[in-house]
């Protein structure tokens, strides 16, 4: 049976780290409550929650080294998500990073400067072959003229995909479905711009939704020549930021594949975040389809 959903992407080996109480400080000692090697990577995660809500999923992307392979092909063995398209190579031991978390506040550390400034293209090249009978696709950005091809592959074939952190005047930005722009997006790449001026700009370069996320403060969203919408997020207790966004950008998936309204696409990527922010770790309990609808139901 073929995959709904094509992902092009980050696929990491994250290991993560729960400290007992509280942040990391300069010469002070800290207690490891809990730690994990799993999946991880915008790409990875995502899988991992669409799978989780119902959906089967063909992912490509990062490199897989031989510290990764093991635990990667273990931890998808039993679900619905398709790993063929990866490259498994021996030359090194993978992609990895390292996050320290403590509660609202988290800390990745990993080589990815020195990876991308390396002049290698460690990440596969998107072929049409790859998204036969996908329905939906999920772009990360960050592999140049490899995450544009992925864009170009679903547009020839009519799939409506899903990208992130992507600036206005980006051929992703333009031809997307939906666009997901972050805090740490704009505070970088529009620092001097007030957030309606920002959407206002992203509205107009595309026919599709842009949803800004702010945290803990309302999203905005919007398409062009509309007016710019609000929604709070919703108010949950977190173990964990971890893996917030990519569950987001999951949640965005699931709508266009189910063709949600906008209203209705941003409240259920929001309810996907707010389930996977309250335990920890993320791969282990993934935000389940019943348990989005019944926080939705509660917000209703």
């Amino acid at each position: 049976m073929a995959a709904e959903v094509y992902l092009f992407g980050q696929i990491l080996g994250t290991h993560s780290f729960l400290l007992k109480d509280g942040f990391l400080q300069p010469d002070e000692y800290s207690e490891i409550k809990e730690q994990y090697f799993l999946p991880g990577g915008e790409t990875g995660t995502a899988a991992t929650v669409l799978d989780s809500l119902g959906v089967s999923v063909r992912m490509a992307g990062t490199g897989i080294g031989t510290e990764v392979a093991p635990m990667l092909k273990g931890f998808y063995a039993s679900k619905n998500v398709d790993l063929s398209l990866l490259n498994f190579t021996d030359d090194d031991k993978g992609v990895m990073d390292y996050v320290v978390i403590a509660g609202l506040v988290r800390s990745p550390m990993g080589r990815f400067q020195t990876l991308f400034s390396s002049g290698k293209r460690w990440w596969g090249i998107p072929k049409e072959e790859d998204l036969a009978g996908c329905k939906a696709a999920g772009i990360d950005p960050f592999f140049g003229a490899e995450s544009l091809k992925a864009a170009e592959l679903c547009q020839s074939r009519g799939i409506p995909y899903v990208t992130i952190d992507t600036r206005h005047d980006s051929i992703l930005h333009h031809n997307a479905a939906v666009n997901v722009v972050s805090k740490e997006c704009t505070s970088t790449q529009y620092a001097d711009m007030a957030p309606e001026e920002i959407m206002q700009l992203m509205m107009k370069e595309t026919d599709g939704l842009t949803i800004m996320t702010q945290g803990g403060k309302d999203m905005l969203y919007g398409r062009k020549g509309g007016e710019i919408h609000r929604m709070k997020p919703f108010d949950v207790e977190v173990r964990s930021t971890l893996g917030a966004g990519d569950t987001f950008k999951a949640g965005c998936i699931y709508g266009v594949l189910n063709n949600l309204t906008d209203d209705e696409l941003v409240k259920f990527a929001s309810a996907c975040s707010a389930v996977a922010i309250s335990r920890f770790p993320l791969p282990l309990y993934p935000p389940a389809l019943e348990e989005v609808q019944r926080l939705i139901s509660l917000k209703n």
